[in-house]
């Protein structure tokens, strides 16, 4: 690293990338970390070299942009009509992308297409860096296929009243789930409260596959655990770990391991073996400065491209109860889908049995 004056030089692979206002404060101290710089942040990740990109290499990625660091009390923008937020999701490739940058076509919902970034070298993410990224969303897909997932992710999100340890038990009742079906999962922190646990899949399952699969498996947790819910609407999840099976739809994306969260401290969602998972009480100690002394020891997911699971284990548990939940409400209407109403609000008689609103 080379830095002169306003500019700063950062070695990510072959290249070197340039570093803009590297002194510009991202993270303030906290009680546990000194401030956190612009410069610090692209270090960081320009030192996680192949084991970031074990996670990005191919996959179409949104990213998460800062521009001007993140304090408490800013608001991400949620969504292009948004002008007041302080960061926003860059989800089409910026202008002004350096020549080794390459785009991924990609489609959404909607229908409509757009260019994403598809990392391909360390140098990209640095860039991003660059630009105020400090969350990494990729699809869980990669560029040779971006219709067919070759990830499953199961987002343990802990509602009011829960907290990290819960999710934390809740994630290895998951695992012994996992493995009586013959699947090796592995986890990470979500970089707050959560936990998540990737599969990594063959690529032969649509979206809408795979997210049967995580509801499947969400159903088959709740029979488990108590403490755990696939229940759409908030009113309805009590003091419970919410199974996000949303995440898994087309355009739904989890932060990256590896990546930095909008929170105090410069957290890291942070991928551990089981065993490392279970012994971590506070997860705000996996942070910018102390996840790369974890590395030292190796990465806890260096084997995860090894093997590609089946999804038919989880499929045969939908098949056994095929019954659709909420989508999305950006979605466009599902097939089966229930009705887009909070249940406290809906009544009957404006609905027919496919979930469609019969006007009066």
């Amino acid at each position: 690293m080379a830095n002169s004056g306003g500019v700063a030089m950062v070695r990510a692979g072959e290249r070197e990338v340039r570093i803009s206002s590297p002194d510009r404060v991202i993270y303030e101290a906290t009680s546990r970390t000194p401030e956190v710089t612009k410069l610090m942040v692209a270090e960081y990740v320009a030192g996680l070299g192949d084991v970031l990109m074990r996670q990005l290499g191919e996959r179409p990625t949104a990213i998460e942009r800062w521009p001007d660091g993140w304090r408490e009390g800013m608001r991400l923008a949620v969504g292009p009509r948004d002008p007041d937020g302080d960061g926003f999701y860059q989800k089409r490739v910026p202008k002004g992308a350096p020549d080794y940058l390459e785009p991924v076509t990609i489609t959404f919902p909607s229908g409509r297409t757009a260019e994403e970034i598809c990392p391909t070298e360390i140098a990209v993410p640095v860039w991003c860096a660059q630009m105020g990224a400090l969350t990494f969303h990729p699809w869980p897909v990669r560029r040779p296929d971006v219709d067919h997932p070759d990830e499953l992710r199961i987002d343990l999100d802990p509602q009011p009243g829960t907290s990290f340890g819960d999710a934390v038990r809740v994630a290895d009742v998951a695992r012994e789930l996992l493995e009586e079906l013959g699947i090796r999962g592995y986890p990470k922190t979500s970089g707050n409260r959560g936990v998540h646990v990737y599969v990594r899949i063959r690529p032969e399952w649509t979206f809408e596959e795979v997210r049967h699969a995580a509801i499947a498996f969400g159903r088959e947790l709740e029979k488990r655990d108590d403490g755990v819910t696939t229940a759409w609407w908030k009113e309805q999840r009590g003091e419970r770990i919410f199974v996000d099976f949303n995440q898994n739809n087309r355009d739904r994306t989890i932060a990256s391991a590896w990546s930095l969260r909008a929170r105090p401290g410069a957290p890291v969602s942070t991928p551990l073996t089981w065993e490392q998972l279970a012994d971590t009480a506070d997860p705000r100690e996996l942070n910018l400065l102390t996840v790369p002394d974890l590395l030292d020891d190796g990465d806890p997911w260096a084997d995860i491209d090894d093997v590609s699971h089946s999804l038919q284990p989880l499929l045969d548990l939908w098949d056994a109860h095929p019954v659709e939940l909420s989508f999305p409400p950006d979605y466009p209407k599902m097939p089966g889908e229930p009705p887009r109403v909070q249940p406290s609000k809906k009544r009957a008689e404006h609905w027919d049995e496919q979930g469609n609103r019969v006007e009066g």
